[in-house]
């Protein structure tokens, strides 16, 4: 079957989003409109695009890439098209093959695309919020950033709402150290039993295992001399104590 043209696969983009400008599809996509831009001039789509929009409008990534078989994952496919739906990597080598690819090439949006993947560069931030809004700072040295794969991300949750954490302090010891990085995912709010959150605190973040019963969020740690801490999610959630994210990853330098 005949390849794609990237403006085939940018039209469709702004269909499953239902937008019509490249602001609009920026906004929609979690991009910069510099990134959108960049992708015009350079007559390509990167493979981020078609799994962001996938995951985020339910729309299936064969759909994207060819305009063929069923638009959307959960309607009926009448195109009558056999071939199954392309797997990720696939569609991200077909999305690769369309371009004359440089063995690395820098994007504006903080992607760095090689031959045979996508690498995305995280921030790491401070374990504190910005006053007020209730995100993360992330400090003047605006350099410290790391790459992690995109493939890697993407089956982790909503890589443009992901940011590094570096822990301090002993509470959540043996399994997350003093020093430890942890990747962060702004998107996840909901807690999940067992599952290890970024909680906001009035201006500074914790990192505490979260359960939920009737009317409270029971915050863990690991380390059996702190305490559980039990707090009223119809009042305390509303004076200064939130959820920020759910921890996707940790990581551990070894000196």
């Amino acid at each position: 079957m005949k390849d794609a043209s990237w403006e085939e696969i940018l039209s469709r983009l702004n269909e499953a989003t239902e937008t019509r400008s490249d602001a609009a599809l920026a906004a929609a996509l979690g991009l910069s409109h510099q990134a959108i831009y960049s992708a015009k001039s350079k007559g390509r789509i990167p493979p981020a695009w078609i799994y962001e929009a996938a995951r985020r409008y339910d729309v299936s990534a064969d759909w994207l890439f060819f305009g063929r078989g069923r638009k959307k994952v959960a309607d009926p496919d009448e195109s009558a098209d056999p071939s199954p739906t392309l797997e990720k990597a696939e569609v991200a080598r077909r999305l690769l093959a369309t371009r004359q690819a440089t063995p690395l090439d820098v994007e504006h949006d903080g992607i760095i695309e090689c031959a045979d993947c996508q690498i995305m560069m995280m921030p790491m931030v401070e374990a504190r919020l910005s006053a007020g809004t209730g995100s993360f700072e992330t400090g003047a040295n605006v350099e410290r950033r790391y790459a992690f794969r995109m493939d890697f991300l993407m089956r982790k949750g909503c890589p443009s709402q992901m940011v590094l954490m570096r822990v301090a302090g002993d509470s959540m010891e043996p399994e997350v150290k003093h020093n430890d990085v942890v990747l962060i995912d702004q998107s996840q709010l909901t807690p999940r039993p067992g599952a290890l959150y970024a909680v906001g605190v009035e201006d500074m973040v914790y990192l505490k295992l979260i359960n939920a019963t009737p009317g409270k969020l029971v915050m863990t740690s690991y380390n059996a001399a702190y305490p559980p801490l039990e707090v009223d999610a119809r009042g305390d959630l509303a004076n200064g104590i939130r959820i920020i994210g759910r921890a996707v990853w940790v990581g551990r330098e070894l000196s």
